[in-house]
């Protein structure tokens, strides 16, 4: 058993688990976003966002909430619930303890320089400690939780 003074070696998750992490993630906000738009706009949504009459809406849902959400999470639970599905939480990369909100709030814009020809996320795969870009930028790692065993 280890000593709670002495973090143990983290175990890194790696590309693959992160990516089924990831397409369980934006299956859960695509079913919400397209729940609220149904619930607004009912099956003419289509139509109104074609002819530009949506744009508050789509900033709104399609932006802002995503981008709290993702940030609560990750503030509160130290993961999305695709992450927990999968036993994995974000870390500060120096500490391996829950990583400021700053820096939680910086990941998530470190995502657009991540999305680059999607390098920044085929990173993961090569990197020894398997760090995106956005990870390297805002000091994070994503590791096996421990806790979930």
């Amino acid at each position: 058993m280890a000593d709670d003074a002495t973090p143990s070696t983290p175990q890194y998750v790696g590309f693959w688990k992160r990516l089924l992490a990831f397409f369980i993630d934006s299956l859960i906000v695509l079913t919400v976003i397209v729940a609220i738009a149904l619930a607004i706009y009912g099956t003419e949504y289509v139509r109104l966002a074609n002819e530009g009459r949506t744009l508050v809406f789509d900033v709104i849902v399609q932006g802002v909430l995503p981008a709290l959400a993702a940030i609560l999470f990750w503030h509160f639970r130290g993961a999305t619930p695709g992450k927990m599905l999968l036993s994995a939480k974000i870390v500060d990369a120096g500490t391996l303890r829950a990583p400021s909100t700053g820096k939680l709030i910086g990941r998530y814009f470190a995502y657009i320089p991540s999305c680059i020809f999607m390098l920044g996320f085929l990173w993961i795969a090569f990197d020894k400690r398997k760090q995106g870009w956005h990870d390297k930028l805002a000091g994070t790692v994503v590791i096996h939780d421990e806790d979930d065993d």
